[in-house]
């Protein structure tokens, strides 16, 4: 009988230090709009879950990030305020967009990117709350 293969820590590396740059990245978007917090720290959590258990945990914890990543791996749920949050912080870039004059293929581009992620952040299931 042989013993479970455990990852080795050569294997387990990328998977830790993209859940580093993930949390930097998600802290950093606490302080500016246009990086969004939440799905850095969502794949920081899956990361982290393939490589630090412990710092995993963390996450899931943590009392400001832990009920969205949580609502996230359990029922791909997005809470009713950052739903309203996101697109908030999208229409307004792309309204920044627009006084700034930018060109209109950039304008249509955002426009389509944008809507694309509104789409899909409006579709998924509330999670608790509703919406």
């Amino acid at each position: 009988m042989t013993a479970p293969l455990r990852p080795s820590r050569l294997h387990r590396l990328p998977w830790l230090i993209l859940g580093w740059v993930c949390v930097v990245l998600g802290f950093v978007g606490v302080a500016l709009p246009v990086l969004p917090t939440t799905p850095f720290l969502i794949l920081a959590a899956f990361a982290f879950g393939k490589s630090a258990p412990r710092l995993k945990q963390w996450l899931l914890e943590h009392p400001i990030f832990g009920g969205p990543i949580r609502d996230w791996e359990t029922s791909g749920a997005i809470r009713p305020r950052y739903k309203i949050l996101a697109c908030t912080a999208m229409a307004l870039v792309f309204i920044t967009s627009l006084l700034a004059g930018l060109a209109p293929v950039i304008l249509l581009v955002q426009a389509l990117a944008m809507g694309g992620a509104a789409s899909f952040i409006l579709t998924r299931p509330g999670g608790p709350g509703g919406g």
